[in-house]
């Protein structure tokens, strides 16, 4: 049972670094992804003068749903992971992250 007590707490460095690299891997998917879909290397931000409200919003709506995704599927990767190297579920009993 200490097993389960100690795991989560174990898991934090662990899900840190699979925060920072999911992070870094939508940040390359949506460069990616939005070169596919305007042809420009450069999506819009918030701020920029130059671009629409539809162009701005499709930008933060692509960029939002790529980054849960990837988010989702790293973090329940490293779950599964962990779940099989150590028999315990890293979340304890939340659940889930907060």
């Amino acid at each position: 049972m200490a097993k389960k007590k100690t795991l989560p707490l174990a898991y934090k460095p662990v899900g840190f670094v699979l925060g920072w690299s999911s992070g870094w891997l939508a940040g390359l998917a949506f460069q990616k992804t939005w070169k596919v879909i305007r042809h420009e290397d450069d999506a819009p931000d918030a701020l920029d003068r130059d671009r629409g409200w539809g162009e701005i919003l499709l930008a933060a709506a692509v960029q939002g749903a790529i980054f849960a995704v990837v988010r989702s599927a790293v973090d329940r990767a490293g779950a599964k992971a962990i779940e099989r190297s150590t028999g315990t579920w890293p979340a304890g009993d939340k659940q889930g992250r907060d």
